[in-house]
């Protein structure tokens, strides 16, 4: 289990300080939160009393995919700003419990920064508000950001622009369908970020579930990146296992390619807390 387990940490502007209960606690710079969370189905190390007199803001779902945030403490901000290393990433209170930002994916971002330089081309599919764009902007030339949601679009250039960064080209497209036209139009990249959502209703009503999509997007993938590029794929399905993640990238990559692995993270109570698989494919030597 350990070798499958691939830990990722907080830094000096996000903390994940408790989860059970089916909620977590986070501190976001200095506002606390506390959000609903499925996979935190055990007892929480401090006792819900402790995280109300913490936390500014709790986010109350009405249904399975939206809710309402409930201020705790009078005068909180419902919109602010944090950073990780020299990047800003500006948060905002939505009504589906995110705040723009997905701190799990620190790992990732490390990862990209290792792998990417100054001439390599970047493409960033299912982008949202464009942490990884905005990342891998920091360290390479040529970023394409890919996402069907064009009010995210947005939110991911305030966080180009806080950063003070630029020319992060953006794409307001199905990110699927953008990569098949790159396909036939040739185009290579040497790193690829997939972010893709679990289930959802496309712009024409389409129904999309990822276990039905993941074999086209690897493919499709695999068609653009260069010989030694890599991909990064995160998955919060729970009907796409860390097995069929391993099979699939050993299908349609090369031998020693890839890399199947749970993403966690842990409390600063101490409790393991799940956040999905991923699959990496290394570049070759």
């Amino acid at each position: 289990m350990s070798e499958e387990r691939l830990y990722t940490t907080g830094w000096d502007d996000y903390e994940l300080i408790d989860a059970g209960g089916g909620k977590k606690l986070e501190r976001w710079g200095s506002v606390i939160t506390i959000r609903p969370e499925v996979q935190a189905y055990f007892k929480s190390g401090k006792p819900f009393e402790e995280w109300n007199k913490m936390a500014h803001w709790e986010f109350v779902s009405n249904n399975k995919t939206s809710g309402k945030w409930k201020c705790l403490k009078q005068g909180s901000p419902k919109e602010w700003s944090i950073t990780y290393n020299d990047l800003t990433f500006n948060l905002k209170l939505t009504k589906f419990k995110h705040l723009g930002l997905f701190p799990e994916q620190r790992v990732n971002w490390d990862f990209l920064t290792k792998r990417l330089k100054g001439s390599d081309k970047f493409l960033n599919l299912f982008a949202y508000t464009g942490a990884a764009s905005v990342v891998a902007k920091n360290t390479c030339d040529t970023v394409l950001h890919v996402d069907s949601v064009k009010q995210l679009i947005g939110w991911a250039r305030e966080n180009m622009d806080s950063s003070k960064l630029s020319d992060i080209k953006w794409v307001h497209e199905d990110a699927l369908k953008f990569a098949a036209r790159e396909v036939k139009r040739k185009n290579h990249y040497h790193g690829i970020m997939m972010d893709p959502p679990a289930w959802g209703i496309g712009a024409k009503k389409e129904k999309w579930k990822l276990e039905d999509k993941l074999d086209e997007l690897i493919v499709q993938a695999g068609k653009i990146i260069g010989r030694k590029g890599f991909l990064v794929l995160n998955t919060y399905s729970p009907k796409v296992d860390l097995r069929t993640l391993e099979v699939a990238g050993k299908v349609h990559f090369e031998k020693g390619r890839s890399e199947a692995r749970e993403l966690w993270m842990k409390t600063t109570t101490g409790k393991d807390l799940f956040y999905g698989n991923l699959l990496r494919i290394h570049p070759l030597n």
